[in-house]
């Protein structure tokens, strides 16, 4: 049976085609499936969004060869400090203070807006000859058999692939039609997501302070603005985010202090609920999943689009490998490497973030003691720090060649 493309990747956000490019640039040919019209949100107006890059990350997109229109407008993070404490009440004395000067391997990582991560990577795609991308396209039904998998499009259409890739986020229906199983939970607890200006330099410096209904992160952008991940229960959210713009910035700045010197809002307001939801395979027949579709995790560490191309770049590396062994790439054989591969560090990082999210989202006085002490020995131990700050960078575990700095 002939196929229409090598790889047919569904959804087209930042995790899907950035596994076309390096699947692509591998000598593969991908078709994205995305649910949405042609993608809007790469002009020059910034929308507030943004994401910390670990240093690993970075590698990959200089791999992918993305980096260099990006690198002009990121932010390098060069310190990390956490602390605990009450809004309007300052930090506790005990804290938290990682500084990427005690790694050889440079700044732990670098904040990109969406806008221009998106954009470099969107015209990348369209630039390469072996990426077809079908937008306000969905996939209604698929199936599996020997030697691929069959999609059925809302259009009438029908592909035919080696291997289908989820990176629909976290209803993945590319899992739900896989028969692949998950498990998940509110938090209840809703991010307000914004970014400020500051009449202060932040120096590079990214904070996450710690209350009772939830962390805020206060994380460093170019010219002296700030990208805000700040949670709170549901109803505050909700209460919160229907304010006017100066009484948002009145609710927020006894959270955020003023060592930053006045702030204002720079770019628009966003929400979204929270929540833990891991799959518990990332694979089935001739199906695997990257990114959300495999876990989305609470934003409390700002590793989940690290994990995702954590994902994407082990992915590719298996792919490439099995191809040059001339092996079928879509084996259960070969995607399992793949699962065994990942399924350990996704399940840990969920737990992780599921368990410091419910130590520190925590009024408890006896609680509060014991992580206040345990934050203070973490930071007077420089064997202790190093470690957190290369977990911090991405260095730690079984990295991917391309999360290494070397090619496919």
């Amino acid at each position: 049976m002939e196929f229409d493309t090598d790889i047919a990747i569904v959804g087209g956000g930042l995790n899907g085609p950035a596994l076309a490019l390096g699947l692509a640039q591998a000598g593969l040919h991908v078709t994205v499936i995305d649910a949405r019209a042609v993608d809007t949100r790469t002009s020059d107006g910034f929308d507030g969004r943004s994401y910390a890059l670990a240093l690993t990350s970075v590698r990959l997109l200089q791999g992918l060869g993305l980096w260099d229109a990006v690198a002009g407008d990121a932010q390098p993070m060069r310190e990390i400090k956490v602390t605990d404490g009450r809004a309007g009440e300052g930090p506790s004395p005990f804290f938290m203070h990682f500084d990427h000067a005690e790694i050889e391997e440079g700044p732990m990582g670098h904040m990109v807006e969406d806008r221009h991560l998106r954009r470099a990577l969107m015209q990348m795609v369209a630039a390469d000859d072996r990426i077809t991308t079908m937008n306000a396209e969905t996939v209604t039904a698929q199936s599996a058999d020997a030697s691929g998998v069959t999609l059925s499009l809302a259009s009438g259409k029908a592909l035919r692939a080696r291997l289908c890739v989820g990176a629909d986020g976290r209803g993945s229906g590319v899992a739900a039609r896989a028969g692949i199983k998950r498990t998940g939970w509110r938090y209840g607890q809703t991010a307000l997501v914004c970014a400020i200006s500051h009449a202060e330099p932040h120096n590079g410096i990214a904070h996450q302070f710690f209350m009772p209904p939830g962390p805020l992160a206060i994380l460093p952008l170019t010219n002296n603005r700030s990208s805000i991940v700040w949670s709170e229960t549901d109803a505050n959210a909700a209460a919160i985010h229907a304010l006017p713009d100066a009484d948002y910035l009145d609710v927020l700045r006894p959270r955020f202090g003023d060592f930053l010197g006045e702030i204002a809002l720079a770019g628009e307001r966003y929400t979204y609920p929270l929540s833990l939801s891991l799959a518990h395979d990332m694979i089935a027949p001739r199906v695997a999943l990257v990114g959300d579709a495999a876990h989305g995790v609470h934003p409390i560490a700002g590793q989940g689009l690290n994990a995702g191309f954590r994902d994407i770049a082990a992915l590719c590396e298996v792919i490439v490998d099995a191809r040059r062994r001339g092996e079928d790439f879509a084996s259960p054989l070969a995607l399992e490497r793949y699962q065994q591969w990942r399924r350990f560090d996704n399940a840990a990082l969920a737990l992780a973030t599921d368990s410091f999210n419910r130590l520190f989202s925590n009024d408890n006085p006896l609680v509060r003691m014991a992580r206040d002490i345990g934050m203070g020995v973490i930071g007077s131990l420089p064997g202790l720090r190093r470690g957190f700050i290369r977990e911090a960078a991405g260095l730690t575990g079984d990295l991917p060649r391309l999360m290494r700095g070397h090619p496919l």
